[in-house]
């Protein structure tokens, strides 16, 4: 079978994808993905056919800044996210993707749910669709000004948008909101903590250490110096040792103070399932794969928020008793040292994120996911 994997070109978008993209590659099927060039290096190792379709980031947050004059690089909205998305990437995307997908000649496509080029595509070419979501469904004010865009994207085209034949759900129950109607064709998704091909998942060790340690990962555009910096300051007031992901920034632009900086250790880009061994809780601004990966092993987090879906997936992490998450902007960094060192100490925490991680381990593994995929198309 051919599977043609969608995504946005950004790293917490791609690599929920990857385990059941390398499950349909152990079948034995052929497995591409297609997007924006410069998302190739994740997949470099990967055995997997890379297709290079459509503008870099940059380059739709100019065109909502051109369309709607508001700069995404100084915050977003439901709105802004929901044409950043639904709107301008399908308008630069849509008819390169389309050519290259004709070509490619998919008998799936699997589409990470913020990318709606990939069902576009595969109404146009009647080629069923799975969609990987990732933390708790999306809410109607979010779904809302998706679908308003959706409708004239599709109109344009002479077809109406529809629900995918699959929802691949890789959410746990504690975090799923109370109310969700489970759509037709929900197939449950176990979410892993990114690893190098080959690694197999483990669970986290026990660790030998004075202190506990706190892993600060802000995904590839929120950590930046003057985000994390303070954040650092104020942990470096606890008695906790700190591993950093830096990403573009050397350790010198975050301004550790000296006294600190023994206990404070920087690393460049790292699968994180390597991060987080040994990790008793983890800071985040709330990416879902951070998130549903550092559950996956038990571990407690604080989350602050910064983008406008990361919000509710905090609210549901506080909700299940697995961690701290302040609102939107709304995050002293004195509070959030002191949030952080809350979790650190309350038992209760960890004990309702090793619950969630149960449930996580619940879920059917991409293996199955990708046997079940290839057994219904096959019928």
């Amino acid at each position: 079978m051919r599977i043609l994997f969608f995504g946005n070109s950004l790293a917490g978008h791609l690599l929920p994808l990857l385990p059941l993209a390398r499950a349909f590659r152990e079948r034995g099927d052929s497995v591409a993905v297609c997007t924006a060039a410069p998302a190739s290096l994740l997949f470099d190792s990967e055995g997997v056919e890379f297709l290079s379709v459509g503008p870099t980031p940059d380059v739709i947050v100019a065109e909502v800044l051109r369309t709607t004059g508001h700069d995404l690089s100084q915050g977003a909205t439901v709105e802004t996210e929901a044409e950043y998305f639904a709107g301008a990437r399908i308008d630069l995307t849509v008819d390169e993707a389309l050519a290259m997908a004709r070509d490619w000649r998919p008998d799936l496509i699997v589409a990470e749910q913020a990318d709606f080029v990939g069902p576009l595509v595969g109404a146009i070419l009647d080629v069923p669709v799975a969609s990987l979501a990732y933390g708790p469904a999306w809410q109607s004010e979010s779904v809302e000004p998706l679908a308003t865009r959706l409708r004239s994207r599709y109109g344009a085209r002479g077809l109406v948008n529809g629900p995918p034949r699959w929802y691949l759900d890789t959410c746990p129950p504690a975090l799923q909101h109370p109310d969700w109607e489970v759509p037709e064709g929900r197939i449950g998704l176990r979410p892993e903590a990114h690893r190098n091909p080959g690694q197999e998942p483990a669970a986290t060790p026990g660790r030998d250490a004075a202190r506990p340690c706190v892993l600060v990962s802000f995904g590839m555009f929120v950590n930046m110096p003057e985000i994390v910096g303070p954040l650092l300051a104020e942990l470096g007031q606890l008695d906790v040792d700190v591993l950093v992901t830096r990403h573009r920034f050397s350790p010198d632009d975050f301004g550790v103070d000296a006294d600190a900086a023994g206990r404070v250790e920087f690393v460049e880009f790292t699968p994180l399932a390597e991060l987080l061994q040994g990790v008793d809780a983890v800071l985040t601004h709330g990416g879902a794969g951070t998130v549903l990966g550092a559950l996956s092993r038990g571990i407690p987090m604080v989350m602050v928020p910064h983008g406008a879906g990361q919000p509710a997936l905090g609210e549901r992490v506080a909700a299940a008793g697995a961690g701290i998450s302040f609102p939107l902007h709304e995050a002293p960094a004195k509070a959030v040292a002191e949030s952080v060192a809350r979790v650190l100490a309350d038992a209760a925490y960890r004990e309702r994120a090793e619950k969630i991680a149960t449930q996580i381990a619940g879920l059917s593994s991409p293996a199955d996911v990708a046997e079940h995929l290839a057994s219904a198309l096959a019928r």
